[in-house]
């Protein structure tokens, strides 16, 4: 795909995602949706692309929706009649960027390094770790302009930073600095602006240097997936299978680096090594 919002660069095995549209705050539309969605799917199937790190460009993250476009500004189709059963024609765009950033099988790392407002902030939700610059601040704004929270906010919010501290925030629709973040736990640590990358590319590095890309798969899609199981019998049915099958492949040289006391040179793929009980969860379906 030809970017145009956002750019794609590769480096040591770090895929950087930067939001494109500095002279407009980054703000969010219909392509830099489909665009974000295309490029997580892309990172998902290259094994060149051991974890991600999500920053934007200028001195904004992602200052929310574009509002000044034509017509819905959200790209709904205003005629259709929706029904839970059917939600086609009016599927939220942020809600598949963030349904992309789920799915994919790699980890992700937010840089936030300005202002996240409305979908630049819920849209950070759901990386796996946020790490701020001292110049960021979030914004939940969605009542204030009338609306709710979208971008599968409702689920990723509560589950980071608790059931209380999500709906004040959604209740005040203000916008707070990252210090605010970080007490409130939506931000791991904040940092000057000009070392914020740095410590995400560290971060990145440390995972891709150091680790199973099959085990880092599973390990995002069984935390994510297996949370809000009925029972931990849920999660220990998974936690055995997956147990089992990385131990006849990564596991074996994990233990014999330790033995020999030399880094781990782990060869597994997640486009050819998953085992064989992933994806799991779509037997229930």
């Amino acid at each position: 795909m030809d970017y145009k919002t956002i750019n794609y660069e590769i480096k040591d095995q770090i895929l950087t995602i930067t939001l494109n549209r500095p002279d407009v705050l980054n703000a969010f539309d219909v392509a830099m949706a489909e665009e974000l969605v295309n490029a997580f799917q892309e990172a998902d199937s290259d094994d060149n692309i051991r974890a991600i790190v999500v920053t934007g460009r200028g001195r904004a993250f992602c200052a929310g929706m574009d509002l000044s476009v034509e017509g819905n500004v959200f790209g709904l189709d205003e005629s259709a009649e929706p029904t839970l059963e059917d939600i086609s024609a009016v599927r939220d765009t942020g809600g598949k960027v963030t349904l992309s950033m789920y799915e994919c099988r790699k980890p992700i790392i937010g840089a936030i390094n300005g202002l996240a407002v409305g979908i630049g902030a819920t849209m950070t939700l759901s990386m796996d770790i946020r790490l701020a610059s001292e110049k960021a601040k979030f914004g939940f704004v969605f009542a204030r302009i009338g609306i709710t929270n979208e971008a599968c906010s409702s689920w990723f919010l509560p589950r980071i930073v608790g059931v209380s501290q999500a709906l004040e925030w959604l209740y005040k629709g203000n916008i707070f600095k990252a210090d605010e973040a970080l007490q409130g736990g939506l931000v791991k640590a904040i940092y000057p602006p000009e070392q914020l990358l740095e410590e995400a590319y560290a971060l990145a590095g440390e995972i891709a240097q150091n680790t199973s890309p099959v085990s880092i798969a599973l390990t995002r899609q069984m935390v994510y997936r297996l949370m809000s199981a009925d029972h931990p019998m849920e999660a220990h049915k998974v936690d055995s299978l997956s147990m089992f099958y990385t131990s006849m492949n990564d596991g074996k040289e994990g233990v014999n680096s330790f033995l020999e006391k030399r880094k781990p040179v782990f060869k597994s793929s997640v486009n050819k090594d998953m085992p064989p009980f992933y994806p799991w969860w779509e037997e229930k379906k």
